[in-house]
């Protein structure tokens, strides 16, 4: 041992090449300038500088697409319904040129889709006023029958509150600035006429020439990206063509089964509630619940309790079945997103955009979803049944550690237990 202190005392050991700090001098320090970029905390940093880039690029975006809602909203609806009626425009090709399929696909969803829509539109403008206050009516009716069950339990509402709440909710609804308001976002840089003429145009060259639209595009993408790009594209229009053509027959489903059971219980209105609830549906959760409350009220109203219970009844039915049948087997594959995701994206939808934000935040949730999964390869649901099947794995794992942490702690409790030698001297120490 003295050898070795005093070798380690001598200094460097000639032909080794070790060096040995002398006591005066300072050892370098142990991180450099790029290593605070290479450890834990600056991976962190930079990933954290990269996503606040995004999200600044992502806001400023935003931020001049509700700038300029006069252009936005009607190219993001043109897209929708171009891809929604695209499959039809392909059909019509086979037999004519593309100008004359591009026409006749435009002319004619205008004469069928417009006109209908229209008639059923101002339909229910006719009807809107006595719409509103009969369900008011039927709110202060359920608010009565709710106030004196509440006041035998002693409960109670201050009124003032309600009554102001009930009738700017009806000024509001009945006044003539409410179609105006529905539309305010379409209409914020401009007017309703110039939005829709714009769609219209819009609408007609992305029939006419959205495959080459779409190709100009994608050649100003990188060669060894180029092959993503497609599927994206392949994938928005899938998505939102689906989107469409299956929220149209869900809400027509919707709007039938409601229709008919309120002229089997002749409700009044019926018609014009029906083509609410067609409307509303194209809202996903709460469009068509929303519709079914005022069908309900009015009933009240009109027919009594027990009809507006037998209304509510029939909602219900149709809505289980909407979620259980038809939305499984109609957007499967289009809409396959959480009902959590779903509410998420309307309710930023509607604060960003109003009611045409709620539209059109779904099926663009719905999009960048399937572009996400293009672009990180998940396409299919193996990497969910993996993290599934590791965190089950994981936990099993876990339970077992701590059942045989349990069994040798309970075994040495034993073993000391029954130890004489321990005993005896337990015994010794107590005397």
């Amino acid at each position: 041992m003295s050898l070795r202190r005093r070798a380690e005392s001598s200094g460097p050991v000639k032909g080794t090449g070790a060096v040995v700090a002398s006591p005066g001098k300072t050892e370098r320090p142990s991180f450099t300038v790029s290593g605070l970029w290479t450890d834990t905390m600056g991976r962190m940093g930079i990933r954290a500088l990269q996503l606040l880039i995004i999200g600044t690029v992502v806001g400023l975006i935003v931020i001049a697409a509700l700038r300029l809602t006069v252009l936005v909203i009607p190219t993001l609806i043109a897209l929708i319904l171009s891809c929604a009626l695209w499959p039809l425009v392909m059909q019509a090709r086979k037999i004519m040129s593309p100008l004359l399929a591009a026409w006749s696909v435009f002319l004619g969803s205008l004469l069928v889709l417009g006109g209908i829509g229209t008639g059923l539109v101002f339909s229910v403008v006719r009807e809107w006023p006595t719409l509103v206050n009969q369900a008011v009516e039927g709110f202060n009716e359920l608010r009565s029958l709710v106030e004196g069950v509440m006041g035998d339990f002693g409960i109670t509402i201050d009124q003032s509150q309600i009554d102001s709440l009930i009738d700017t909710v009806t000024s509001f609804a009945t006044s003539s600035q409410f179609g105006t308001g529905a539309i305010n976002t379409l209409s914020a840089a401009g007017s309703f006429v110039t939005g829709l003429v714009l769609l219209l145009v819009i609408l007609f060259f992305m029939l006419k020439d959205g495959d080459r639209i779409w190709a100009f595009f994608v050649s100003w993408t990188p060669l060894h990206f180029r092959d993503k790009w497609i599927m994206s594209g392949d994938r928005a229009l899938h998505t939102f063509g689906g989107y469409i053509r299956g929220t149209a027959i869900i809400a027509a489903v919707d709007a039938i089964g409601i229709t008919i059971a309120l002229f089997i219980l002749q409700v009044p209105l019926a018609l014009p509630l029906g083509v609410v609830v067609f409307l509303g549906s194209f809202i996903p959760l709460v469009g068509a619940t929303i519709a079914g409350i005022l069908a309900t009220l009015i009933a009240l109203v009109a027919n009594g309790p027990i009809v507006a219970l037998i209304v509510l009844g029939a909602v219900i039915l149709v809505n289980q079945l909407e979620g259980n049948f038809l939305q499984p087997v109609v957007m499967a594959q289009t809409l396959n997103l959480h009902a959590l995701v779903i509410l998420m994206a309307l309710t930023g939808g509607t604060v960003l955009g109003g009611i045409v934000g709620a539209v059109l935040a779904v099926p663009l949730a719905a999009v960048a979803w399937s572009v996400v999964k293009v672009w990180t390869d998940r396409e299919g649901a193996e990497e969910l049944e993996h993290a599934r099947e590791d965190i089950d794995e994981e936990m099993a794992r876990y339970e077992a550690e701590q059942e045989d942490s349990e069994d040798d702690e309970k075994s040495d409790e034993d073993a000391g237990r029954n130890d004489p030698e321990d005993e005896e001297s337990s015994r010794r120490e107590g005397v």
